[in-house]
């Protein structure tokens, strides 16, 4: 799964095994809808796929308070972001002017183990704030009983840390949405499987009609799949999802033009993309970097790796290190005919992200958590893990002002861009070119990414968002 990132805290590794997968999927209804159409490439590595949440969280002293943006900057020489200036870097106010807050939908947040204090960590993050409880909170657990929480286990941590930043953002921008969390049982520390689980629960919420748009705030690495043959069993719950007209969304990744091989701490030394975002029906969401100046929000696509003080703090770290918006073209899947336009692009298979929000470690949110193993307080959290649910949010006013569900958003998407509708705001400065030193003898590699670009890129996708009319746009409504 793809990393939120939370500094101190080593990758959840949750172990993917082929005879868990048929075993779990077997018992999953087939769905009418079919597959985009995707080539077979065969790899060598072992049939076993790893999966982390994509959280950072800042190796500094936690506060009483969250702290301002100027404060951020002076002690540790990065910008950090309330939620409230979120809300107005993407125009969300006049929106909530007019009573499009996501009454009525459900966002659904996917994450393994949840928080045992997340009930009371959004109470306090919307005291702080002064926002409403949501409508509803609901946590399930429909892939079996979640162990008890140790705060000892890294994975449970890094997966409470990632929990948090999810519900938390999701709630803060579409504050009059329900949130269903769907937590599961898994870990690679208990010797079980875990993306069979992630299916289940998801087919689960769809089928029982529990939410409109599900937020996935991870993925693995394509390469580390054996063959599309093996993932294919995992597409289940997407293929049901785009039968239902649920929205899916994934995290397009932290590590820029690369990502993370097996053994989940050394990367790639070249250009890969991961999965489920590169699927063709889920919405890939990539980075942006946030910039405050004069009082006006800027977007670019996000690159950290040669930010000192971003990689200090978030990984403990000397820079670079490959912190920057996950894209690239899909090893498995073709393009699909929505991204047509773009095959300047993309070439002949799928390109990832499809779309991009706040992300970047130079800019991070700020997230109030309480649960055992740390001191509690707020903390500073960045990755495509934030974007995620936040696009997520977006979603959801969308599908509250089309009076339903939307389903595979992506074709309306690549619209919007085709025609440069004003809810579509390009991101045209910045790639996703990461350095880091790998190896023994320890080696600098550096693997190239791509340009931020007009129109549609591999680093942001078609750009980032003006609510105020994104949500009119997609929705298909007149009337912004």
């Amino acid at each position: 799964m793809r990393r939120a990132w939370t500094a101190g805290l080593p990758a959840c590794v949750v172990a993917l095994v082929a005879a868990a997968v048929a075993a779990v999927v077997a018992a999953v209804p087939a769905t009418t809808a079919a597959p985009a159409p995707a080539k077979i490439l065969v790899h060598r590595q072992a049939p076993r796929v790893s999966i982390t949440p994509g959280v950072r969280r800042l190796a500094v002293p936690r506060q009483a308070g969250p702290p301002t943006t100027a404060q951020c900057e002076r002690a540790y020489g990065i910008a950090c972001y309330q939620p409230g200036q979120l809300r107005k870097a993407y125009n969300l106010p006049p929106l909530y002017g007019k009573g499009i807050t996501g009454t009525g939908q459900t966002i659904v947040i996917v994450d393994s183990f949840g928080s045992p204090t997340i009930g009371r960590d959004l109470a306090a993050f919307d005291k702080q704030f002064g926002y409403p409880a949501p409508p509803s909170f609901t946590i399930l657990a429909p892939a079996g009983k979640i162990p008890v929480f140790n705060p000892g286990v890294h994975d449970m941590a890094g997966w409470a840390s990632e929990t948090t930043l999810d519900v938390e953002y999701a709630h803060a921008l579409a504050p009059g949405a329900n949130i269903l969390l769907a937590e599961t049982p898994v870990a690679e520390t208990e010797g079980t499987a875990g993306f069979p689980q992630i299916v289940a629960t998801e087919k689960y919420v769809i089928d029982h009609h529990l939410g409109d748009v599900i937020s996935q705030s991870f993925s693995a690495t394509e390469e580390t799949f054996a063959s599309l043959a093996q993932l294919n069993p995992l597409r289940a719950a997407y293929r049901d999802a785009y039968a239902h007209h649920v929205t899916v969304l994934a995290a397009s990744g932290d590590s820029g033009a690369t990502d993370y091989g097996l053994d989940q701490h050394t990367y790639y030394t070249r250009q890969v993309t991961s999965w489920p975002d590169s699927d063709p029906l889920v919405t890939a969401v990539g980075g942006t970097r946030l910039i405050l100046a004069g009082g006006k929000y800027t977007s670019v696509a996000w690159n950290d790796t040669a930010d000192a003080a971003a990689a200090r703090y978030f990984d403990l770290k000397s820079a670079p290190v490959p912190f920057a918006s996950g894209g690239g073209t899909s090893e498995f899947f073709a393009r699909p005919s929505y991204q047509n336009g773009v095959k300047a692009v993309t070439g002949a298979m799928r390109g990832v992200p499809d779309i991009a929000m706040s992300a970047s470690c130079d800019g991070a949110v700020e997230v109030y958590s309480t649960f055992p193993g740390q001191r509690p307080g707020w903390s500073l959290i960045c990755g495509t893990s934030e974007a995620t649910p936040e696009f997520a949010a977006i979603v959801a006013l969308a599908d509250q002002v089309a009076g339903h569900p939307l389903g595979l958003i992506n074709p309306a998407l690549y619209a919007l861009s085709a025609r440069r509708a004003p809810g579509i705001v390009d991101v045209t400065s910045g790639d996703n070119t990461v350095s880091f030193y790998q190896g023994t003898p320890r080696t600098l590699h550096t693997v190239a990414g791509y340009p931020a670009r007009a129109g549609y890129d591999l680093v942001t996708g078609v750009g980032t968002v003006n609510a105020a009319s994104f949500v009119y746009e997609l929705a298909g409504v007149p009337g912004h």
